[in-house]
């Protein structure tokens, strides 16, 4: 399960210091977020917590199909990412990132 414009976006926003990783971080500060992904290693009761938090706001969400463990290294990283927010995604980014997701 490869998601090209998903793992691009990702890795560009580590580069580029546009993300937030964690959960925890996430839940303490939702401004200026896109898209948050979320990794199946989330518990229910947090990813409810994540929804509570940006139902007000213009925030997609994706439900990675895949353990922290995939997500990290679809971000390029040597650890474990539960939750990754990006932070400047442009609309036409979001749509077919989200499009892509679907489909798979």
């Amino acid at each position: 399960m490869m998601m090209k414009l998903l793992e691009k976006a990702l890795k560009d926003a580590i580069k580029e210091n546009n993300c937030v990783i964690g959960t925890k971080k996430i839940l303490s500060s939702v401004t200026n977020i896109k898209m948050i992904v979320i990794s199946q290693s989330v518990t229910a009761e947090n990813i409810q917590k994540i929804k509570e938090n940006v139902e007000n706001e213009k925030i997609s969400m994706i439900h990675f199909k895949g353990t922290s463990v995939a997500l990290g290294k679809l971000c390029g990283l040597p650890f474990r990412v539960s939750t990754i927010s990006l932070k400047s995604l442009n609309d036409t980014n979001i749509q077919s990132i989200l499009k892509e997701a679907e489909e798979k």
